[in-house]
């Protein structure tokens, strides 16, 4: 069955989904790793691919920006195509000079000043839980590939452009968040409403702390170590 924002049928959409924010990072995963593979999705350039790695299925597909993107998608994937698990492999800014451009992280959990859960649901907490079954998997194959991996409690923020950013170091500071994105909170929500599983793997982009950064290009293609992690979850 189709949605308003996915045009697929049950069963060309695996099990397990990874979902980057870009969809030609979605196209560059789909051509760079993946064999055998279908397009599910182009409903507004918001590309969606299904294929097989090292012989298991696996899709990948875009979300957009912010949480209300990725909670129309994720929602729909969870709800209506019977997708267990998606994965979010995405760029982060860094708030700890301990981390340099490129390090991977996964987010124990997300910490959000949102109202997305609370309107989606009336989910009163701040702090969304990623799965421990998919964060134990992902730990074990980070380790077997010798990819150092940084777990901590993310920041999902609805704002990318803050006028005080002084503030914003301050309360990840207090709050000992490693990192900033845009989607991890709406997407564990949706994973807990639904009786599914999310995680959440990050690429720092750029430091807050140090005000280095990547280029477009390098965030579209460069960040292989937490592809080649998530892609291992393929079943």
């Amino acid at each position: 069955m189709s949605t308003a924002h996915i045009k697929a049928e049950i069963g060309d959409i695996a099990k397990t989904v990874l979902m980057p924010g870009d969809p030609l990072r979605a196209k560059y995963i789909a051509d760079t790793f993946l064999k055998n593979v279908t397009k599910f999705n182009e409903v507004r350039n918001m590309f969606g691919y299904t294929g097989y790695y090292n012989g298991k299925k696996i899709s990948v597909m875009g979300s957009g920006m912010g949480q209300p993107s990725i909670g129309i998608y994720s929602y729909e994937l969870f709800k209506f195509f019977d997708v267990e698990n998606i994965i979010r492999i995405g760029s982060c800014g860094a708030y700890s000079k301990d981390l340099n451009l490129y390090d991977t992280i996964l987010a124990s959990d997300a910490y959000s000043e949102s109202t997305y859960a609370f309107v989606q649901n009336k989910e009163k907490r701040d702090t969304l839980p990623a799965s421990k079954t998919l964060n134990k998997k992902l730990v074990e194959i980070a380790e077997d590939l010798n990819i150092p991996l940084n777990v901590g409690t993310i920041h999902s923020s609805d704002v990318f452009y803050r006028e005080s950013p002084e503030d914003t170091l301050k309360q990840a500071k207090a709050k000992k968040l490693l990192g900033v994105e845009m989607e991890s909170y709406a997407l564990f929500h949706n994973a807990n409403v639904t009786g599914k599983k999310a995680a959440c793997l990050l690429t720092v982009s750029d430091s807050l702390v140090t005000n280095k950064s990547t280029t477009p290009e390098e965030r579209q293609t460069a960040f292989t170590n937490m592809m080649k992690i998530a892609l291992e979850m393929a079943e």
